[in-house]
């Protein structure tokens, strides 16, 4: 397989140890590895398959990026939840990140290198370089676990240029700072007519 025209790699990594001035009861690291790869599409109009290039490109970024990812958090059984998520420049279709990051090709190598069974969180967007994601992550096998809810930032400063896709895989090692508003397993039934507001 033939490897993704890349320009750069960019992985980001934070440790929250204080939260509001106190100590987090379990440290939490968060990281994004970021691929700067070169459009396969753009320039050439509405496509009506993009599915060659993803099939060819989305396999190498995911084995890579979350090589990586997971380098960075100290192995796959670190990984506790996952996202992933893609900006595609302005020369490029939001479709364009979409088929990288929203196909087996990418989503299920992801998934099987750090042992998740959940749908992966994900978001995308079209925007100009500098521009900042919000990838979303969850648990990688109890998406309900609501703890684990959380976004990574990510922003490369000179990407994606118009012909470009930045290409995100992210992860957290550990729930949210003092996570503690319950479960969707355990939570109360509401509805419309149990809430005052809403009548």
């Amino acid at each position: 397989m033939t490897a993704p025209p890349v320009r750069k790699f960019v992985t980001t990594t934070d440790e929250i140890l204080i939260e509001v001035g106190r100590p987090v009861r379990v440290p939490v690291r968060r990281v994004a590895a970021a691929a700067v790869v070169a459009n396969p599409w753009a320039g050439r109009g509405v496509l009506p398959d993009l599915a060659a290039e993803a099939a060819a490109l989305a396999p190498v970024l995911a084995a890579e990026l979350t090589r990586r990812l997971t380098g960075a958090l100290g192995g796959p059984e670190r990984v506790e939840s996952f996202g992933k998520g893609a900006i595609v420049g302005l020369d490029g279709e939001i479709e364009h990140g979409a088929a990288l990051i929203h196909t087996p090709y990418f989503g299920n190598i992801f998934r099987e290198l750090v042992d998740g069974t959940s749908i992966i969180a994900f978001a995308d967007d079209r925007a100009p370089a500098g521009a900042s994601l919000a990838v979303p992550v969850w648990h990688k096998t109890e998406n309900a676990t609501r703890s684990h809810y959380q976004t990574v930032q990510v922003r490369v400063p000179d990407a994606p240029r118009p012909g470009e896709i930045v290409v995100v895989a992210a992860a957290a090692a550990g729930p949210r700072p003092n996570a503690r508003i319950g479960d969707r397993r355990t939570d109360p039934r509401v509805t419309l007519k149990d809430v005052e507001y809403a009548r």
